[in-house]
């Protein structure tokens, strides 16, 4: 391969057929799979087309073919009661022949410095493979857990004070999911390209029911279909008890139609305790990784919890990719949780990666744990310190993209 030949550059809408081939190949998404989901080829690449005018998409280019490929969706999520500027990763993909080039290296560098000048300090992406992402500076932060409940399992009806409405998929839920969201840890604010990746490989047939609280308020909802005697549930959100109950009493109402419910849920918060018949089949699995793109610009906005002194902790950075998470830092943490971060030039005896600090601070891991695991290096005193500034909840990630 003639690597002169290669060059890197932004991919307009005009490479769309081209992006959308590229992968197509590389997921092994057949026109059997498309159809299975209602899709036709010219609709797929209509429906990426108002999402591609959004993304910031770079790829190299033999001559006038791309070949490989990275897209990045400007998003906002919610961490800890703070609204981010998040960079979503997606579209990443190489054809087999140009691999082992370092072309997708240099693409998620672009992609990262690009991510930092436009105020994007965190990273968000599903990945294919988590050892390969490890690699270049990200490092999981949340679970999602799929659940297999039988018809007989199912929780017995309680009264609520609200309703529950069956409503198209387009309509209240959006405001129910908005209203949750702003006060959940990890959870993307989703606009209108963020709703459309959300829907896009969905059945026709997908519904959703919104439960309304007392005074009328969408406080959660199930998105769901049902097919060959299955409930499946593909989200379940809900503000308070009072609706998660509701939304169940919903979900067995079809007692009658289905054998059993399938679904996934995305909370630190295993289904099977609240439930009365609690031997259901409930499996765990990695899901979104992250990563911070700049450290002290991360930390400047990061709530940490407050205390009646102030805190310092002095360490060394590691990170595979972006020089301004190397380096030795001084954290200052004042009474109130402002943090600080700055350079410092004095070499220090604790040490920490990119990937380790991103799940520490996300909550996915606690600070005691990553040192009893060797990710984080530090004595006792700096580990109960970073424990008690740091909140404790896992982040809620449902979107895919």
């Amino acid at each position: 391969m003639n690597q002169k030949k290669l060059n890197m550059r932004p991919v307009s809408s005009d490479y769309l057929e081209q992006y959308n081939a590229l992968l197509r190949y590389v997921f092994q998404v057949t026109d059997q799979e498309l159809s299975s989901v209602g899709w036709q080829e010219k609709e797929i690449i209509r429906a990426k087309f108002p999402t591609m005018e959004k993304a910031d998409v770079l790829g190299w280019f033999d001559g006038d073919t791309l070949v490989s490929q990275v897209a990045v969706y400007p998003m906002q999520v919610r961490i800890y009661g703070r609204t981010y500027a998040m960079g979503g990763l997606t579209g990443v993909g190489t054809y087999p022949e140009y691999s082992n080039l370092g072309l997708m290296h240099r693409l998620l560098e672009q992609a990262l410095r690009n991510m930092r000048r436009r105020g994007q300090y965190i990273c968000y992406l599903y990945p294919y493979s988590i050892p390969y992402y490890r690699r270049k500076g990200w490092e999981l932060v949340s679970d999602t857990i799929s659940y297999e409940i039988k018809d007989y399992q199912l929780p017995k009806a309680r009264q609520v004070p609200g309703t529950v409405r069956r409503v198209k998929t387009d309509g209240p839920e959006v405001k129910a999911y908005a209203r949750y969201a702003w006060h959940t840890h990890g959870a993307v604010l989703r606009d209108e390209l963020a709703w459309n990746e959300y829907w896009l490989w969905d059945p026709d047939d997908i519904m959703a029911a919104v439960y309304y609280n007392e005074r009328n308020e969408p406080d959660g909802y199930v998105i769901y279909w049902i097919s060959n005697e299955v409930f499946h549930i593909k989200d379940m959100i809900f503000r308070s008890e009072e609706a998660r109950t509701g939304l169940w009493n919903f979900v067995s109402a079809h007692f009658s139609m289905i054998t059993q419910v399938e679904g996934s849920i995305y909370p630190d918060e295993p289904l099977a305790f609240l439930l009365e018949d609690a031997s259901i089949k409930e499996t765990i699995s990695p899901y979104y990784m992250a990563r911070i793109v700049d450290f002290p610009a991360f930390v400047a906005d990061y709530p940490f919890k407050a205390d009646s002194m102030e805190r310092e902790w002095r360490f060394t950075l590691t990170d595979p990719i972006l020089e301004c998470n190397q380096g030795a830092f001084r954290l200052c943490i004042s009474q109130n949780g402002q943090g600080r971060a700055e350079r410092i030039s004095e070499p220090c005896a604790d040490q920490i990666s990119i990937q380790t600090m991103t799940t520490m601070l996300m909550g996915y891991k606690r600070p005691d744990y990553l040192a009893r695991i060797g990710r984080l290096n530090a004595d006792e005193a700096t580990i109960d310190m970073l424990e008690d500034a740091i909140e404790q909840q896992a982040p809620y990630i449902s979107d895919y993209f």
